[in-house]
């Protein structure tokens, strides 16, 4: 049974398997003792006895996959039922009732410090991927990479070859890459690690690294080795843990019912009974079963709902600051800001800014769209410059979140409740070489869950005129469409875009693939205006002498449906073109005028778009081109013309998404990132949501951050303010999409990694506040995690047994999750936080005013941060519903019981007045408070409030 749950893994020391561990005990001696103990005193046939650890092992083992349990309703021995409550059409599969929990990042390199602060990382570099009728059903494993060749093509189509070793070292000798790659194998994972230790043992490189043969012991393995260690954390996380089930006690309660009817108490059984006592004998069975089984659901159930309030609590803000363009900043931080030698070299860096310290601090004010980063200056020093800000979160243009999406969603509810117009996404296509981890043999219905979960908690941030784009091929998007609709409605339903890429996938078995899909959703359909395609965007390639304006052709002809003649006979007449003055008529003025009809082809006839009216109005927009022998007439499409039209369903049009590269390139220098997308297909994307130029863009899968660029390229075009929401979790967070941001704002043109000025000799910078948020990860929560035993187990065998059952991880874990009294000093809070893929962590300190902001949904007006001078913060903002709110956060130590109370009348701070609809403070004090009234007069509590309990009820109101 413990090694169907998974939950005696003394050689894991992460995650939920580190805190069943330090209980592992107490958790034995319930599965060795007790539980055959209360079957014993039960059944005293040994055959029965034996039936019943049968049972419950056929049972457990039917859901049950290497620690990951799998919803599997069970109809009858291989046959499954699936939830029906009579709709005409259901949705299913194997993981729906489950949220996905696993993170990419992990899955494509991990990475440990030695003690001489040398790094060693696990790099994937291949992962095995289905192809063509061979099933992906086989187990993969991890195995070390074999040198072999890479071969790739370029933009210009050149063919680079390059040697990829088992292993590399820096040049500076300091970190080691060992690479693996993730492939179908017979083989056991554990044997595969035993192989890869003993050749990297004698790999000329890892020889020199004795550091990672030396010895990390367990009870069970007193020759485990430091790297062997590591490889099985890195290989255990990659291949387990992927789900949490959203009410396991629930489903396996009834299916252990189901169970007992169809397997114990089935018809034939009862009537081959010969005598009534066989009948008595087997109802003991099934008693005795049942009671153990739902013993052991109880156990399983605790350990899923525990992990279950830990991935859906609200995760804390872990660092928070802004990127801020001097234009913004009062000219009194200018000197401070130049004296910052961090931030001189990080615009160095970035932008090829070099300050002249002969010319002083000035020499920035000529540059008003260099980005001021706040992280790089002292707590001090940001908190006045943040003060000086007014209307904060008004003026804040864009957030930036590094943290895994699921997370971020969950902290942005009620904050951005019904604000968004619209969500872009670009997720991972499962197609096997995009990064998305799947469990072997779910790899469709893990993909299933990671984006179901998602869709149903970005759904509420749309507002009610809101849009949903998804970009997706084909690997996914017959699934696709049915997960969209079971979150938005098949009534919400707009469109399923076509876009061509180039060249195609030419090592397609069949057919050369060269398109991919968007779909857009509404949220409400009858609120949704779509924006419409300007007709005058894309290529303009004629210049209008006389004009001075650019302009393209649309033939005259009409084309199309009802294109012929017969359909309008009206609109069949002769033009007539004069060559001598390059001019249109109807009549016929000299011999050399060329005749035109709208000629389909040869023998067929076919009819203008206008009629001899409006042609008479418009001679001055026609134009003659000579296609082999004739002569053909087009209308002239001039680009400031302003008309419009609806998007095409089919849009196969020039943008292509190996610009996209191209862009990064010249941003970066170098090819820093697999394929980004095009900026102008985002920006034709948000134009398709509306023709708003204030709306609000969310990407909760935002890889480089082409979205961030496209709504700034935006506003910098129409001189819109629209504002963005990006949310990534890879570490490319910090080295793509944090800096692109930064050179976008300051110039709008790049090569070879530095800014390019325009014709007109600017940079064309514009101006942005853009806010910073990292976040607390599901890892880090339950790195944190320690289990504090409370004596209940001075009590009787039951008690005890009852609280190990149902109690044990919510009490014993309380200490270690944030309390009241961690509120006394609110900015001294703490956790670890993952500093490396490995489990390695730093502590460092939680921002908890951050933190309860998002949480109440605050619009923050003014930060005052005094916690270092004076032992407080102010915020100031509205709530959602539009009250007028203060949070006082202070520091008990500094500001205790009677101190507040002074401070208060020091600020000018009084309950009793109306400058204010709601105040919080954290902490007993000795103000008097009235109620607080609603609009329509009624009581909704008190006006001056406690911080505690509603910062705790909100964390973990899952």
């Amino acid at each position: 049974m413990r090694e169907i749950f998974q939950i005696d893994r003394p050689d894991l020391d992460f995650g939920i398997y580190r805190i069943l561990n330090s209980r592992e005990a107490k958790i034995n001696d319930f599965l060795n003792n007790r539980l055959p103990q209360k079957i014993q005193e039960a059944l005293s046939d040994s055959r029965q006895q034996n039936s019943v650890y049968s049972h419950l092992l056929t049972f457990f083992a039917r859901y049950y996959d290497e620690g990951d349990f799998i919803s599997q309703r069970r109809y009858q021995g291989n046959q499954y039922a699936i939830p029906y409550n009579g709709e005409e059409v259901v949705l299913h599969w194997a993981n729906k009732d489950q949220y996905y929990t696993k993170s990419s990042e992990n899955f494509s390199h991990y990475r440990f410090t030695l003690s001489d602060g040398k790094t060693v990382e696990f790099r994937l570099v291949e992962a095995d991927t289905a192809k063509d009728n061979r099933k992906d059903s086989d187990k993969r494993v991890f195995v070390l990479a074999k040198s072999h060749e890479k071969i790739e093509i370029d933009e210009n189509g050149d063919e680079i070859r390059t040697t990829i070793a088992p292993t590399e070292l820096s040049d500076d000798g300091n970190y080691l890459t060992i690479r693996f790659c993730y492939q179908e194998s017979k083989q056991k994972q554990s044997d595969c690690i035993t192989q890869a230790v003993d050749t990297l043992k004698s790999d000329e490189i890892c020889q020199k690294w004795t550091e990672l043969f030396s010895l990390a012991p367990t009870e069970k393995n007193a020759s485990r080795t430091l790297l062997e260690k590591h490889l099985t954390d890195y290989t255990a996380k990659n291949s387990k843990d992927y789900f949490i089930h959203k009410d396991l006690g629930g489903f396996l309660t009834n299916e252990l019912d189901f169970y007992i009817k169809n397997e114990l108490m089935n018809l034939a059984n009862l009537q081959a009974a010969e005598a009534f006592s066989e009948l008595e004998a087997n109802f003991k069975l099934i008693k005795t079963f049942r009671a153990v089984a739902l013993q052991i659901i109880d156990f399983l159930a605790q350990l899923e709902n525990f992990q279950k309030k830990l991935w859906l609590k609200k995760k804390f803000v872990s660092q928070a600051y802004y990127l801020i363009t001097l234009d913004k900043i009062d000219p009194k931080f200018y000197p401070q800001i130049a004296e910052n030698q961090k931030q001189l070299d990080e615009w160095q860096r970035l932008f090829n800014f070099h300050y002249e310290q002969a010319v002083g601090f000035s020499q920035i004010s000529a540059y008003p769209h260099l980005v001021v980063d706040t992280s790089l200056y002292p707590a001090e020093f940001q908190a006045e410059l943040v003060f000086s800000l007014s209307d904060l979160d008004e003026q804040t243009s864009g957030v930036l979140i590094h943290s895994d999406n699921f997370q971020a969603l969950n902290l942005l509810q009620a904050r951005y409740k019904e604000q968004v117009k619209c969500i872009y996404i670009d997720p991972p296509y499962n197609t096997g070489g995009d990064g998305f981890i799947y469990k072997d043999n779910y790899k469709h219905s893990s993909w299933a869950s990671l984006i179901h979960n998602r869709l149903t908690l970005a759904k509420p941030l749309l507002n009610q005129a809101g849009v949903f784009f998804q970009s997706i091929d084909d690997n996914e998007q017959s699934r696709l469409r049915f997960i969209n609709e079971d979150v938005f409605g098949e009534g919400n339903f707009l469109n399923l875009f076509v876009k061509k890429n180039s060249g195609g996938q030419q090592d397609s078995k069949y057919y050369a693939t060269i398109h991919e899909y968007l779909y857009s959703y509404a949220k409400s359909k009858n609120n949704f205006q779509a924006g419409r395609e300007d007709k005058t965007e894309g290529n303009y390639p004629y210049l209008d002498k006389v004009t001075n304006l650019r302009y393209k052709t649309q033939l005259l002809r009409k084309w199309g449906d009802k294109s012929l003649r017969s359909d309008r006979p009206n609109l069949f007449y002769p033009i007539y073109f004069h060559q001598a003055t390059n001019t249109f008529s109807l009549k016929r003025e000299s011999l050399s005028d060329v005749e035109i009809y709208p000629m389909l082809d040869v023998n067929t006839e076919g009819r203008w778009r206008w009629s001899k009216e409006t042609m008479i109005q418009n001679l001055n927009l026609l134009e003659c081109k000579k296609i082999g022998n004739d002569y053909v007439a087009y209308e002239k499409i001039y680009e400031n013309s302003g008309d419009s039209t609806k998007p095409f369903s089919t849009w196969i049009d020039n943008v292509d998404n190996s610009t996209g590269k191209t862009l990064i390139k010249n941003l970066f220098k170098f090819d820093i990132f697999s394929y980004p997308k095009a900026t102008d297909y985002i920006a034709k994307i948000i134009k398709f949501s509306g023709n708003e130029t204030n709306s609000l863009i969310l990407d909760y899968f935002a890889g480089s951050g082409t979205t961030a660029h496209a709504v700034i390229n935006l506003n910098r075009e129409d001189g819109g303010s629209r504002k963005y929401i990006l949310v990534e979790q890879g570490e490319y967070f910090d080295t793509v999409l944090k800096p692109r941001v930064q050179k976008v704002i300051y110039s709008e043109n790049w090569k070879d990694g530095k800014p390019v000025k325009n014709d007109q000799g600017s940079f064309n910078g514009v101006s942005q506040i853009v806010k910073v948020l990292k976040l607390e990860s599901y890892e880090d929560t339950l790195n944190n995690l320690q289990l504090q035993a409370g004596g209940l187990f001075d009590f009787s065998a039951d008690v005890n047994e009852d609280y190990l059952l149902n109690y044990m991880l919510d009490i014993e874990s309380r200490a270690s999750l944030l309390s009241v009294n961690d509120f006394a000093k609110p900015f001294d809070y703490q956790l670890k936080i993952a500093s490396d893929s490995a489990g390695a962590y730093q502590v460092q300190k939680i921002d908890l005013v951050e933190t309860f902001n998002y949480l109440i949904g605050l619009r923050v007006k003014s930060i005052d941060d005094q916690r270092d001078k004076r032992g407080y913060v102010l915020v100031e903002g509205d709530l959602p519903n539009g009250e007028s709110t203060l949070i006082v956060w202070r520091d008990m130590e500094r500001l205790g019981y009677e101190d507040i109370a002074t401070l208060f009348d020091k600020l000018g701070i009084n309950p009793r007045d109306s400058r204010y609809d709601l105040i919080y403070l954290n902490g007993d004090h000795c103000i008097a408070t009235v109620p607080a009234d609603s609009d329509e007069g009624f009581n909704v509590g008190l006006k001056l409030r406690p911080i505690e309990p509603e910062f705790l009820g909100l964390m973990f109101d899952v």
